[in-house]
């Protein structure tokens, strides 16, 4: 967690701010009405707009051309009856003509209207009838959130397993299939702007550098998404380069863990014109070392988890035309965790005794190009992107290795198995939308993707004497082909009513190929196998919006996963488990949302009633070997909010909480008798609350301080109750303290500040679980300072 308080590059944006007011900007607004207006100038100038709703729906209004942001504030509300006033680097407030008191403001605040496009088009986030979450920029950097874990505690119902770094799962509104990576597809699409980074993979845990907003949309997304969406979408917005600004900032951080070793962060963004309003070249790069905090006795050595993360990130911005923007992004993460962060009971707090270093690596690479303009009344978006993602992990599997007394002549001492996944995956998105004002809107995309895989994987056994052997490989192959044709329709049917449907046709082809070799009792064997799934995903949604701007909504959305094919085993799989089917999840959704007391009270709520049917878990047999089942179907009940004020002084408090409640309505009886009253690696009860303070000083200094709680309720580990495996409750609290200055910042930071030891996880090691008590404390206190410096 320390690398989770560390902060991001927070020192460009809040230096530029004031110079971004009077930075040139290209925007291509046609007329609309003026809050409509308003929304695609805050897109296009990447600031957050509060208060759009005091201009009204009226009279229409354009802008078409070169203006700094204050010009094109005044030309666009040139007659309206509203006025607007920078309040933040990244801010502006829209207010009635009509005088008002006047306001004294330390800072952007938290409780602001966020303009969002995870639904594939600019929208204001008050306006979605759906559950969605934004952490903006500034946030992000107020609360030093470095990773997506960081993130969780400050978006509702967002929670990450806790194996360790670039081996998670991201889950959202409790919907877990299970807190083990496999063979089925992850239940929350991640997002890196508009290409997803995720697949049957654990999380590749980027490091949030330079970061426009995380946005999250809950409940299944397969309309607009397609599978692997099945609970949420996780999107990750990088700021784009700046055409007419040149900038630079550094960063360094230096802390230290109780117990453990010293961690240090160094990141750092370069923002350089290249042609005068038409190119700009955007460089980000960052090394990020976690010390260790664990011991191992077997092998004498201490602090032996350490995870070191260096990468960065390259995007061009060309402005082709008035209306056509290109972007092309290449990214790259490499990963290196030394040991994993479990330990055993038995060996003490903070140890464990395995014979091995249980290493991981995880690489993520990505090129991508997006480019968007306007074809008349029609608004065109295409994105394509090719990755790269490749992660491998070695256990400790001396408790296998007795199977194979045989080849080693006698008792086998000593078992290491390793496995290893690199996937490549093609992705295009081409989407268009309807431009023009009217009754009535739609939009219409196309979707393709062709990946492949290949997850070699070896279990290697040593006798008392001699060297290893190999005992058992698997050498398997998947491709992966899909195509999907998607449309939604909007309608308002009268004065703040509107009505939505969409759907999403969609097909995919699966080809598995996989060569398995191995001593006895291992049986050597071939497996060919071809799939295919067809298939339609709906959503219809019926919404109101008073006159006073709240929005209550009712929803109906469908995700889905496809089935495929299990290989591994020392023996040949048994038909009954030799495949596993699609399934899916079915929501009702009631929810509402609005702002209250001049924008300064934001809330949001829902409640949702969930039919999962078919649930795919990743699990392990006794072996240590992994396998997906079919557990069953299931029915889940939620309730979930979100509240946040904020006051003139500066200070702004945030709440968010979920309340999940699962029940089994079937069970596969070829996997378990019984299932457990949880869904595995989710619990009933999770939340988390933030406060900030922003007070300007003299000299055009400022204090800002942060103070974050997180509380994530006891869980079972797996579905099957004779694996009680439990998690503790865990609540974690984190502060940070800044003082920043136009050029410069100096900061200090607490994570963990109580120094609690919950069991985050209860897991490490497939070949020991179950047989010895695991245990995965949080990270002990860690205290640290940065420093930060820009141009």
């Amino acid at each position: 967690m320390l690398c989770a308080r560390l902060s991001a590059l927070c020192l460009l944006a809040f230096a530029s701010g004031a110079e971004a007011a009077e930075a040139r900007l290209r925007f291509a607004i046609p007329p609309k009405p003026y809050a409509e207006a308003l929304i695609d100038l805050a897109v296009q100038a990447n600031v957050s707009m509060l208060g759009v709703s005091a201009c009204g729906r009226g009279a229409a209004a354009g802008l078409k051309g070169d203006y700094t942001l204050t010009e094109a504030l005044s030309r666009l509300l040139t007659g309206a009856p509203c006025v607007a006033r920078l309040i933040g680097p990244d801010a502006v407030r829209i207010a009635p003509v009509a005088p008002a008191a006047p306001r004294v403001i330390g800072a952007a605040p938290l409780v602001s209207e966020v303009l969002v496009t995870a639904r594939k088009r600019p929208e204001r986030l008050d306006d979605l009838p759906a559950g969605v979450s934004v952490i903006s920029g500034g946030q992000l950097r107020a609360t030093a959130a470095g990773d997506v874990r960081d993130t969780a505690g400050q978006l509702v119902g967002v929670l990450m397993t806790n194996l360790g770094p670039g081996r998670d799962k991201l889950l959202m509104r409790g919907l877990s299939d299970g807190a083990f990576t496999g063979r089925a597809r992850s239940t929350v699409g991640t997002y890196l702007d508009d290409s997803p980074i995720n697949d049957n993979a654990p999380d590749p845990d980027l490091r949030l550098t330079d970061i426009a907003r995380v946005e999250t949309l809950r409940g299944p997304q397969g309309a607009l998404y397609g599978s692997g969406a099945i609970a949420g979408v996780y999107r990750i917005v990088p700021n784009k380069p700046d055409l007419d600004t040149y900038a630079a900032a550094l960063e360094v951080s230096l802390a230290h863990t109780d117990g453990g070793s010293t961690s240090r962060v160094a990141e750092g963004v370069v923002n350089a014109p290249l042609a005068e309003g038409r190119a700009a070249l955007r460089l980000v790069a960052y090394y990020d070392l976690q010390g260790g905090y664990l011991d191992n006795l077997s092998l004498r050595l201490s602090n032996i988890d350490s995870t070191t993360r260096t990468g960065g990130r390259a995007a061009l911005r060309l402005a082709l035309a008035d209306s056509w923007t290109l972007n092309l992004s290449a990214v790259g993460q490499r990963l290196r965790s030394r040991d994993t962060q479990y330990t055993t009971a038995g060996a003490g707090v903070g140890r464990r005794a395995s014979r091995v270093r249980e290493t991981h690596a995880n690489d993520f690479l990505e090129a991508a190009a997006n480019l968007e303009g306007d074809l008349g009344e029609t608004h065109l978006r295409s994105a394509t992107a090719y990755l790269r993602h490749d992660f491998s992990s070695l256990y400790d599997a001396s408790t296998t290795a007795a199977n194979f007394a045989a080849l080693a002549g006698a008792t086998a001492d000593l078992g290491i198995y390793s496995e290893r996944t690199r996937i490549n995956r093609l992705v295009q998105d081409l989407v268009l939308t309807s431009a023009g004002e009217g009754p009535a809107g739609w939009l219409v995309g196309i979707y393709g993707s062709a990946s492949n895989s290949r997850t070699p994987a070896f279990l290697d056994v040593r006798p008392m004497t001699g060297p290893l052997m190999a005992a058992y490989a698997e050498a398997r192959r998947d491709r992966l082909r899909e195509l999907a044709i998607y449309g939604e329709g909007t309608w308002r049917l009268a004065p703040g009513l509107t009505f939505t449907v969409g759907l999403r046709a969609y097909q995919a082809w699966m080809r598995i190929n996989s060569d398995i070799v191995g001593a006895p009792p291992a049986q050597p064997r071939t497996v060919r196998a071809a799939l295919t799934f067809p298939g339609l995903s709906p959503k219809v949604s019926l919404q109101y919006q008073t006159p006073q701007g709240a929005l209550i909504y009712g929803l109906y959305s469908e995700g889905f996963r496809p089935g495929g094919v299990n290989t591994s085993n020392f023996l040949a799989v048994r038909p009954i488990r030799a495949t596993f089917k699609s399934d899916r999840l079915q929501n009702f959704e009631i929810g509402a949302k609005g702002r209250f007391l001049g924008d300064r009270l934001m809330v949001r709520g829902a409640a949702f009633f969930d039919l999962w049917s078919n649930i795919q878990s990743d699990q392990y047999r006794p072996s240590g070997l992994a396998y997906t089942a079919n557990v069953g179907d299931a029915q889940i009940t939620g309730l979930e909010a979100e509240v946040a004020y904020s006051w003139d002084s500066g200070l702004t408090l945030q709440a968010n909480g979920l309340l999940s409640t699962p029940t089994f309505t079937r069970t596969n009886p070829n996997f378990a008798s019984q299932l457990s009253s949880h869904l595995p690696g989710a619990p009933h009860v999770s939340g988390g609350f933030l406060v900030r303070y922003d007070r300007p000083l003299a000299d055009g200094r400022a204090l800002r301080l942060a103070g974050e709680a997180g509380y994530v309720g006891r869980t079972r580990l797996t579905f099957d109750p004779a694996l009680s495996a439990r998690t503790d409750p865990v609540f974690d609290t984190d502060l940070t303290a800044d003082l920043v200055t136009p050029h410069w910042s100096i900061g200090i930071f607490v994570s963990n500040l109580t120094n609690a030891s919950s069991n985050t996880f209860a897991y490490g090691n497939p070949f020991t679980f179950g047989q010895v008590r695991q245990i995965t404390p949080q990270r002990p206190r860690t205290v640290g300072l940065r420093l930060a410096a820009a141009l």
